[in-house]
């Protein structure tokens, strides 16, 4: 039978339809798996989606994805996604990358092996691990499937160990900006001519240092950059939620540059402010997703010539957030660190931040999004599947056995 690990993936579903002469008769729908309830489960087909009861499910069962995508396709798609999230020490060996971030994520602290490594698959191994244990880290390396399978078969007969699987989901913008909730009215959407040229491959200097969230600031609302860039309704009403809009900073520097974020809602409703730069409140949401924020985080979430910082206040609370990057070559809008807080969910805030930074993607020149989400995190896979995301591929990020 099927579990919620199973949602976002194609399945098969033999359900019961009547009775003839004391037999059962059978109908089949095959499709991606929506949602699945104790009650039904919602499959869309080619022809549309369909509602099955439980109750009247034979037999059901995951089936393979109609096709695969080529290599060429999955080593696009991941040097895109590296690009979104760039590690801010960095080495090669032949084609994959080497990449380390004082550990923070898997993502930015494990090699990428897509290409020729310049050497036999066990050398290029050992490198991995000598590289590593130069920097005090745990080797890890993140193996696209099915692409890195002779990868994944050396890690396993050296005892490597696997985290979760994740999705690469991708979508085209025109279908996601259709599914998504329209944005209401905007003050203004970030477009071509309002790029701000980001730091790309530097390393954080002292005042770019990213505080911990100990220190994160003690603002009731958003931060004063962010009440001049359009916030939102009525006085002390909902307003754009997000921690990352608007980093604090000395006059005139990068924490200015708010100035050119779009605003995104209904009149009266939560709006969706975007921002180029992370405001403390946005980096003490992040630090608390990801276990914290040493200085390579700032590089990390800052380092990418095109990025956008959403967030959503309601009451001066900051209670949704999102990050959008454009990278592959001006292709793909990379989607991260989509929060809600408790309180706020299940009001379609996560949807919102999604459509606002899909609409600035799309002014970028951006044509398709992706994300990457962790397959047991069936809540945000279901979402997304409603939005029209779709498995690209998957990866393990593999970790070397202690030393």
């Amino acid at each position: 039978m099927l579990r919620q690990q199973d949602v976002g993936h194609r399945i098969v579903v033999r359900r019961i339809v009547g009775i003839r002469e004391g037999r059962p008769l059978f109908s089949d729908a095959l499709g991606e798996l929506v949602e699945l309830s104790e009650t039904h489960l919602t499959i869309a087909t080619a022809q549309g989606r369909v509602r099955v009861p439980v109750a009247e499910v034979h037999r059901a069962k995951r089936v393979p994805p109609t096709r695969r995508p080529t290599a060429s396709a999955v080593v696009e798609l991941e040097l895109a996604a590296d690009e979104a999230w760039p590690a801010p020490v960095r080495g090669r060996l032949g084609d994959w990358l080497l990449r380390s971030a004082d550990g923070w994520t898997g993502r930015a602290n494990s090699a990428l092996p897509v290409g020729d490594p310049d050497r036999p698959l066990p050398a290029a191994v050992d490198a991995i691990e000598r590289w590593y244990a130069g920097r005090g880290q745990p080797a890890m390396v993140n193996t696209p499937l099915p692409l890195a399978v002779p990868v994944g078969a050396e890690l396993d007969a050296r005892g490597w160990t696997a985290r979760p699987l994740t999705l690469v989901q991708t979508v085209p913008l025109t279908t996601l900006r259709a599914a998504a909730p329209p944005p209401g009215p905007a003050d203004r959407v970030p477009g071509p001519a309002n790029r701000t040229p980001g730091p790309a491959n530097r390393v954080p200097e002292p005042a770019d240092r990213v505080r911990g969230p100990g220190r994160a600031s003690s603002t009731a609302g958003p931060p004063p950059e962010l009440r001049d860039a359009g916030r939102h309704g009525p006085a002390g009403g909902p307003a754009a939620q997000t921690h990352d809009a608007g980093r604090h900073g000395p006059a005139g520097g990068p924490a200015a540059q708010t100035h050119d974020a779009g605003r995104h809602g209904p009149a009266g409703g939560p709006a969706v402010v975007l921002a180029v730069a992370p405001s403390e409140e946005w980096l003490a949401v992040a630090a608390g997703r990801k276990g914290g924020l040493p200085d390579s985080a700032r590089h990390i979430l800052t380092a990418v010539s095109q990025v956008r910082f959403a967030q959503v206040y309601a009451d001066g609370v900051l209670v949704a957030t999102g990050r959008g990057t454009v990278t592959g070559q001006g292709r793909w809008l990379g989607l991260s660190l989509i929060e809600v807080a408790p309180p706020a969910r299940r009001q379609g805030l996560a949807a919102r931040v999604i459509r606002a930074l899909a609409d600035w993607g799309a002014a970028e020149g951006a044509t398709h999004a992706f994300l990457q989400v962790e397959q047991r995190n069936t809540e945000a896979v279901s979402l997304y599947r409603k939005l029209g995301f779709t498995t690209h591929h998957t990866y393990l990020t593999r970790v070397a056995p202690p030393t």
